[in-house]
């Protein structure tokens, strides 16, 4: 399979910044963002419609697109980094210039709606992109340091990246053994089932899909675990590694509920491939930076996730 990887970050490069998704939280952030990136030696391009609110989203849906469309095409942009995640990428997915970002590859980081536009990506033209932390959130507070050093050891370096390294030393949960290979697909749940059956879902043959979720009760949890089985999703994959689904507890606990390991546990009975959970990445603090596209393998037996090959050239 031939894949697009985005050449590697170096200092003095332009990293575009935009807002896909939902408005920011705070000016504030977005400044202290920019300040972080430039410390470190980048140059920072806002989008023109970063500072709009439109409703719950960030501009209307031709500025978001025409943002994001604008970084495609510039040869002076390597790398497009969002404010934040929210809601909004959906809804102009079909107004992107995919054969622009296939013609000059870029680094793409982001993670919630971002997941849109990384699979979106991933169908149309094969582009590695990054779940990693955004300006306005991570990076504009203070940026937890595992979070920070393994972002940018993933961004800088076209040497094989190696087991994912776990924060704390706290070892991945081994919920079915086996090994195998394939590519790292995947994100948050949510927004990755509301792609199945549209132009912008990727093949799952042979891949190794990785989820995580916010906020969702199990039941939730469960009706989109079934919307995978139905698809066919789950019989197509290779191996299944399950982050932190943060928040995910029964709201009303004087009704009637399995928990989160229950749902998890029911999942992972009517698989037959290796599972791993306890993935850090997406909506939590201390997370890892995945580079979804990257062929990888999954050990079940001794809970490691391996990227066999490099995330940049």
């Amino acid at each position: 399979m031939h894949i697009l990887k985005p050449p590697k970050l170096r200092k003095g490069d332009v990293i575009g910044v935009a807002a896909p998704s939902s408005p920011p939280l705070s000016q504030e952030k977005i400044a202290n963002g920019v300040r972080y990136l430039e410390s470190l030696g980048y140059r920072v391009r806002l989008g023109s419609h970063v500072h709009r609110t439109h409703g719950y989203l960030a501009g209307t849906d031709e500025e978001r697109a025409a943002d994001l469309n604008a970084m495609f095409r510039d040869p002076d942009v390597s790398a497009i980094f969002v404010l934040r995640g929210g809601y909004g990428v959906h809804r102009i997915l079909h107004r992107l210039d995919y054969r622009a970002a296939g013609r000059r590859p870029k680094v793409v980081v982001g993670y919630s709606d971002l997941t849109a536009l990384q699979l979106a990506l991933w169908r149309k033209v094969r582009l590695v992109t990054f779940s990693g932390p955004m300006v306005a959130v991570e990076m504009g507070e203070a940026i937890d340091p595992f979070t920070e050093e393994e972002f940018w050891r993933i961004l800088t370096s076209t040497a094989k990246a190696g087991p994912l390294r776990m924060p704390d030393q706290q070892p991945l949960r081994v919920m079915r053994k086996g090994k195998k290979t394939g590519r790292l697909v995947g994100g948050n749940l949510s927004l990755l089932c509301a792609l199945l059956g549209t132009p912008y879902s990727p093949p799952w043959k042979d891949t190794v899909l990785v989820l995580e979720e916010v906020g969702e009760e199990p039941y939730r949890l469960d009706r989109m675990f079934m919307h995978l089985r139905h698809a066919k999703v789950l019989k197509s994959i290779s191996g299944l590694a399950l982050g932190q689904f943060v928040d995910c507890q029964p709201k009303d606990s004087s009704k009637p509920s399995f928990t989160l390991d229950e749902v998890l546990e029911q999942l992972v009975r009517e698989l037959k491939v290796p599972v791993v959970a306890n993935l850090p990445y997406g909506h939590v603090p201390k997370k890892l930076t995945i580079p979804w596209g990257v062929r990888s393998r999954l050990d079940g037996a001794h809970g490691k996730v391996e990227l066999l090959e490099s995330a940049v050239v």
